[in-house]
């Protein structure tokens, strides 16, 4: 049985199509499939936000400023083992540093549960509700990982700025995917003067860094734009800048295909011009631009949390990871309360996860590889 496997799965390569083959060779890659699984919980997470987050993430607490994460115990002072738990936090100030701290207060606990009644929220814009997925019960609430500086959970915070920071992501993608296609499919497949006009002009992009333009663009923003609008334009922004690199890699496959002899087949049976490129040039460079699309994906997600860093992005009262980053550039703040630093353990895992999945997707798509 052993020695029939390889014959057979060579006898499958000549067989079955090819989107069953990167599947099978792609499934191979467990740790691209690790990663996927985690974009797809975090994407789940982003399409039902305000029910993972424990609260409104507007919501301020009156006694709750730089609360430091709270620690969830399984042990109880007098009873031993028991479910997941916190302790009350009692607050102190000091009058002549100014400062507050919190300690325990171990006679009071408060169980975590699961789909606990909180704050009202509209969940997908459709129904009303107040469930969440888990809490306490009681006047303790849970900060999971600490509250700013204006007392509202960061924990929150973090999974409603996902939305925004991981869509941000899609949605550039989107834009430069169908610039790329287009304008590297016409380039590769007529050449001439159309091919000299859109590659003069990937030249001259692609020279421009991408940090400093993207900065003199984003100023153009008004600052008094609602949220929605001032998202769309940082995407175009971002998309705008994205395609070049992707519509020169279009324009060389194209060049291979259009050589080949299905292309020169479909030429001599005098198909018309758009089912050419789009019935069978545009599908043959589609397991690339996959693999690439998912590459491409983490330089937006930067190119968003970069801008909002510097204040040039989006700004309060929207919420990313970048926004988020803002309160994390005092160092005095940093050092007293390092949890203010926390966005940058989804940022580090998001973009981690979509290089494994395009590196497996990449391999997946290489016909030279078993």
């Amino acid at each position: 049985m052993t020695r029939e496997s390889p014959t057979r799965e060579k006898e499958a390569a000549y067989t079955e199509s090819q989107w069953t083959l990167i599947r099978r060779r792609f499934c191979r890659h467990r740790l691209a499939v690790a990663s996927g699984v985690v974009l797809a919980l975090a994407y789940v997470v982003v399409a039902f936000a305000e029910f993972f987050a424990p609260y409104d993430p507007e919501h301020r607490d009156l006694n709750g400023q730089f609360v430091p994460p709270m620690r969830v115990r399984v042990i109880a002072p007098d009873e031993g083992w028991r479910m997941p738990f916190v302790h009350a936090l009692e607050e102190h100030r000091d009058f002549e540093t100014l400062t507050v701290s919190y300690s325990e207060n171990k006679e009071e606990i408060y169980p975590l549960r699961l789909f606990v009644r909180g704050d009202p929220y509209t969940l997908g814009g459709l129904f009303r509700t107040d469930l969440h997925l888990f809490g306490v019960d009681g006047p303790q609430r849970l900060y999971l990982w600490g509250t700013d500086q204006q007392a509202r959970d960061l924990l929150s915070r973090i999974v409603i700025g996902a939305r925004i920071s991981l869509s941000i992501g899609l949605v550039g993608v989107a834009i430069s995917f169908f610039l790329a296609i287009v304008l590297g499919t016409i380039s590769g497949y007529f050449g001439g003067l159309a091919d000299t006009v859109i590659q003069r002009l990937i030249e001259v992009l692609i020279c421009i860094p991408s940090l400093p333009l993207w900065m003199a663009l984003a100023v153009t923003i008004p600052l008094n734009w609602p949220v929605v609008k001032a998202f769309f334009a940082i995407t175009v922004i971002l998309s705008l800048m994205g395609w070049p690199g992707l519509a020169r890699e279009v324009r060389g496959k194209m060049l291979y295909l259009r050589t080949e002899d299905f292309v020169t087949s479909a030429v001599l049976d005098n198909a018309k011009t758009r089912r050419i490129m789009f019935r069978h040039l545009i599908p043959g460079t589609l397991s690339h631009l996959i693999a690439s699309l998912t590459l491409a994906i983490p330089g937006m997600i930067l190119g968003e949390t970069s801008l909002s860093f510097l204040g040039i992005g989006l700004q309060a009262p929207a919420i990313s990871w970048g926004v988020l980053l803002q309160d994390a550039q005092n160092l005095q703040t940093i050092l007293l309360s390092p949890w203010l630093l926390l966005p940058v353990v989804p940022i580090v895992v998001v973009i981690l996860s979509f290089n494994f999945v395009g590196d497996g997707l990449r391999d997946a798509a290489d016909p030279y590889k078993s």
